[in-house]
């Protein structure tokens, strides 16, 4: 009983230095820790400065059925590592019955090794709804030495 007894006192007394302070009302950062809301604000500008290359090669791509749509993945090969944030980006295309994507990403900040392929590989992924999808037999994705195809 005496155990128990100085097990939940050691317990309640470390968790009473856990409060007081914060917007929050606990210690520390509170939730504002975990905030990531201004990444995509340093992401963009990045983009903005660096400027968003093509992937010099596209290795494979899928398309995965889901119940609302596919999703579509796709490995490209930039020309060194350190390639980084890749997307499919969505242009327009004369062709009606064809979506095409272009698969970008941004290059390393400082010089990077050319490396073994495996090690340049990047993934690259986006989810097509069905009404994306809509009319689209084809789908596309462009780098800047080759194009990979998917017929739905």
């Amino acid at each position: 009983m005496r155990k128990a007894t100085l097990a939940a006192g050691l317990a309640l007394l470390a968790l009473a230095g856990c409060g007081g302070g914060g917007e929050s009302g606990g210690g520390g950062m509170g939730i504002r820790a975990f905030d990531f809301s201004n990444n995509r604000d340093v992401l963009d500008e990045l983009r903005a400065r660096l400027g968003e290359p093509l992937v010099d090669q596209v290795v494979s791509m899928e398309l995965s059925p889901t119940p609302g749509g596919v999703i579509v993945s796709a490995v490209g090969l930039p020309p060194t590592q350190g390639f980084w944030d890749a997307t499919l980006v969505r242009v327009p295309t004369d062709e009606a019955a064809t979506l095409l994507l272009e698969f970008r990403l941004l290059p390393p900040v400082e010089p990077r090794p050319v490396g073994t392929q495996p090690s340049r590989e990047v993934l690259a992924g986006t989810f097509l709804s069905r009404q994306d999808l809509a009319g689209i037999r084809t789908v596309a994705i462009q780098a800047q030495r080759n194009r990979a195809t998917s017929r739905r």
